[in-house]
């Protein structure tokens, strides 16, 4: 989609925009567009899954539960399907008083040892370089906590330097601390350091030498045990960069990690950008198993945009497989919004999308009132790649759908403005639609929990905008309803 006051020359007559429709996405490229979409209805799901980044989840006792970087606080997701997490309520696990280390929390991660959980993560006192690694002991056994401080994690031979992005090894029974920070290869690089139980570290770290496609960075390791092999893949590049990427190592299962040559390098990225489905920095990742424990998936976060940010970092999920010679295949990442079945063995939760043309794989459609523009230029960055797009105060676009609760999804730009939102005619809520950069199907809006059944939700131009804004356009691309 064009930016700013551009948009308005962008206006095609309606035969035009329905041909132009059906040739963009009979041309689309594999996962551009939502897969089955003529058939698959209250099965599947679509990213985005939260809007955090540095996801880690895990399937445990029927329900889903997932973290990501919120930084002042770490917060936890619960949902019983995949379908609905982006829509969870949110339970703020943990905050902290002692400021040394109740700034900047990052990337927690969370693992079951025993009757406890505990809980991994770094923070600082305000100033990026004093980022250190911390846990969590849980007070019971429930993901959710309540949790109280464990202890600071820190190998002899690293006592007070830069750390990130704690996870768990475990190994031949015993428990290894993986991390990011200081190491001569990196500033931030790769090291593995023993532990004799989950809160403490026993011996120093040794660093690894991990190949990554440009220099900067190796952080985020996650591991998997498979085909006699354990696997370490981690992620490489400035997170900001749209080449953030996800490289990998291995070694057998019976030789000691801590032994730097015993590492494998595997050449090459095994999951980054893919510029034909809108799709860039994928990375820091986590990996966990269906419900059922027959399928593997990755949890990751990625970008709609190629410009070198730190926003826009948004949380999806998709399966993956294991080639013949016994290695993981994380295939390419699925555009935004595409759609994917369920793991095995999750309960499904009945959702379904709204296209922006009317199109829907459920019950209900959408409605414009006023002048609205309509166009397939923005491409990979909307659903479906077209959307409708309007500056004119009053212009209204009328969702109807039959459930519990509905998400707006659309281009935020930088020549947005705001929009008054209500469901089934109640109180407005304003919301801005504007953007420092231009992303695409980020969430607008997330309606109020109702009743079972049939509802509106409209959204109104108000032809308002923020003093950085160059324009007051309201884009409507897809909504996502929740049964």
């Amino acid at each position: 989609m064009l930016s700013g006051l551009a948009r308005i020359r962008r206006v095609r007559p309606a035969l035009l925009f329905a041909a132009l429709l059906g040739l963009v996405v009979a041309l689309l490229p594999a996962g551009a567009a939502p897969a089955g979409a003529a058939g698959v209805a209250a099965g599947g799901f679509r990213s985005p899954l939260n809007s955090g980044p540095d996801p880690f989840m895990t399937h445990w006792q029927g329900n889903y539960y997932l973290t990501t970087t919120q930084g002042g606080s770490i917060r936890m997701w619960r949902s019983p399907s995949l379908g609905t997490l982006a829509v969870a309520d949110p339970v703020t696990v943990w905050t902290d008083t002692d400021p040394s280390r109740n700034r900047n929390i990052w990337a927690p991660e969370f693992y079951r040892f025993g009757e406890r959980w505990y809980l991994y993560y770094t923070a600082d006192d305000g100033v990026d370089e004093h980022h250190r690694l911390y846990v969590l002991e849980s007070e019971g056994d429930d993901p959710t906590g309540p949790y109280h401080f464990k202890a600071k994690l820190a190998p002899p031979n690293h006592a007070d330097d830069f750390a990130i992005d704690a996870s768990i090894l475990q190994l031949g029974g015993r428990l290894y601390l993986a991390y990011s920070g200081i190491n001569p290869y990196q500033h931030n690089g790769l090291n593995i350091a023993p532990m004799s139980d989950p809160y403490t570290v026993s011996g120093n770290a040794v660093a690894i030498d991990a190949a990554g496609g440009c220099p900067e960075v190796r952080e985020g390791p996650e591991f998997l045990y498979r085909n006699g092999r354990v696997w370490m893949t981690y992620s490489t590049c400035d997170t900001g960069k749209p080449d953030y990427q996800v490289w990998m190592m291995s070694m057998p299962l019976d030789a000691d990690p801590l032994v730097p040559g015993n590492w494998r390098q595997h050449q090459g990225p095994v999951f980054s950008r893919a510029d034909d489905r809108g799709v860039f920095g994928p990375g820091h990742h986590a990996l966990f198993r269906s419900p059922d424990g027959t399928e593997d998936w990755i949890v990751y976060h990625a970008k709609t945009t190629s410009v070198n940010t730190y926003s826009n970092r948004t949380t999806r999920a998709q399966k993956f497989t294991w080639r013949a010679d016994g290695s993981p295949d994380f295939g390419r990442p699925l555009a935004m919004g595409a759609t994917q079945e369920l793991p095995s063995g999750d309960p499904g939760s009945g959702n379904y999308w709204i296209n922006d043309d009317g199109r829907s794989n459920g019950t209900g459609g959408v409605t414009y009132s006023g002048s609205w523009n309509s166009g397939v230029g923005c491409a990979t960055q909307c659903f479906w790649g077209d959307d409708h797009w309007s500056d004119r105060p009053d212009a209204t676009a009328t969702f109807t759908f039959t459930g519990t609760r509905i998400a707006l999804l659309s281009v935020k730009d930088t020549g947005n403005g705001y929009a008054a939102i209500s469901a089934d005619g109640g109180a407005e809520q304003r919301v801005d639609f504007h953007n420092t950069i231009r992303v695409g199907e980020a969430v607008q809006y997330v309606s109020p929990r109702l009743p079972y059944g049939e509802h509106t939700l409209r959204v109104r131009v108000t032809g308002e905008r923020n003093a950085s804004s160059g324009a007051s356009f309201v884009s409507v691309d897809r909504a996502e309803v929740y049964g």
